[in-house]
């Protein structure tokens, strides 16, 4: 079995209902919590286990995760040395080869009022690391315009695909599309969702001109890259506090290309963050794409220029899935 598939962390129960069940193509996430239903997100529904080992939407007597079932998955994920990966379990997900992400809850130990790790784990979720290569086709040429590269921010509710989206203009942006080159590009990852980073390495196509922070706060990581690798296009996900809009600013300053996503449904949801609000004043951003997910997860509802002027609607219906 190919190193980086899902299944490889897996009880053998969970491993003959993924299989019987046939889902792999489009599961999306595993939730395992203590003595609760198993949940399987699949083709954007959520479906319970039943004592037959089936699928189905509805819970009746489905089957539940024990203490053994987490250990069992703790054990694989970690080839039985969970301290080596202390540091992973302290911000609260460990990422496996693969790119998978394992989010992890139970009982937070506290050394001087911080996090130091977290025992009795009781819950895990497991995201599906997905590359849909080509989802931002439909955008890139808004992004881009005459070989100019503009300042954009995606505005997204959770779950409706910016990361997945973001993911794909970052590498189409490093490699080159159509009559556009390709530049250098530092991707800060600071929840290891966009590269997928295992020991370092990116596990998802990023492109062969990206250098990559992994695990390392957005406001310092983009300065680290400004004085490191002389990027000409910095990605940031999910930007929002005070040290991350002031390094964005920094960055702009500095004469690099800002891509980056925030939550959010309209212009006034990101507004209501104050120093974001003052760079969209300024009128920083020259893109802004508006994703939602009332008919597909990461439908481009969408798209502003810097005067709030829309300049497409309704892009793209393909489904992008959130990694």
């Amino acid at each position: 079995m190919n190193g980086n598939r899902i299944e490889n962390i897996l009880s053998e129960k969970l491993k003959r209902v993924l299989e019987n069940e046939n889902v792999q193509t489009e599961l999306q996430e595993i939730r395992l919590r203590v003595d609760k239903p198993i949940m399987i997100y699949w083709a954007n529904k959520e479906f319970f286990i039943g004592t037959d080992l089936k699928l189905h939407t509805l819970d009746q007597n489905s089957l539940c995760a024990t203490n053994d079932d987490i250990k069992e998955v703790l054990e694989y994920i970690s080839k039985h040395s969970l301290y080596a990966y202390e540091e992973d379990i302290r911000n609260g997900y460990i990422t496996i080869e693969g790119g998978h992400r394992i989010g992890l809850a139970g009982k937070v130990v506290l050394e001087n009022g911080k996090v130091k790790t977290i025992r009795n784990v009781s819950c895990i979720n497991i995201r599906v690391s997905h590359e849909i290569k080509g989802s931002a086709d439909h955008v890139l040429p808004y992004i881009v315009t005459g070989g100019v590269i503009h300042h954009t921010l995606i505005i997204s509710p959770p779950k409706c695909g910016k990361t997945t989206l973001l993911r794909d203009i970052v590498r189409q942006v490093s490699d080159g599309f159509m009559n556009f080159h390709g530049v250098n590009v530092g991707l800060v990852d600071e929840r290891s969702e966009i590269g997928g980073c295992y020991r370092g390495i990116p596990q998802n196509d990023i492109g062969k001109r990206t250098d990559i922070l992994d695990s390392c706060n957005k406001g310092e990581g983009l300065l680290m890259l400004i004085r490191a690798m002389a990027p000409q296009v910095i990605a940031l996900d999910e930007i929002g506090n005070k040290d991350d809009i002031d390094a964005i600013e920094y960055a702009i300053n500095a004469g690099c290309k800002i891509i980056c996503t925030v939550h959010g449904n309209s212009i006034k949801d990101i507004k209501d963050k104050p120093r974001l609000q003052e760079l969209i004043e300024r009128k920083l951003f020259q893109r802004y794409i508006f994703l939602e997910n009332q008919n597909n997860i990461g439908d481009i509802k969408k798209i502003y220029d810097e005067d709030h002027k829309m300049v497409s609607m309704l892009v793209d219906k393909r489904m992008l899935k959130e990694s």
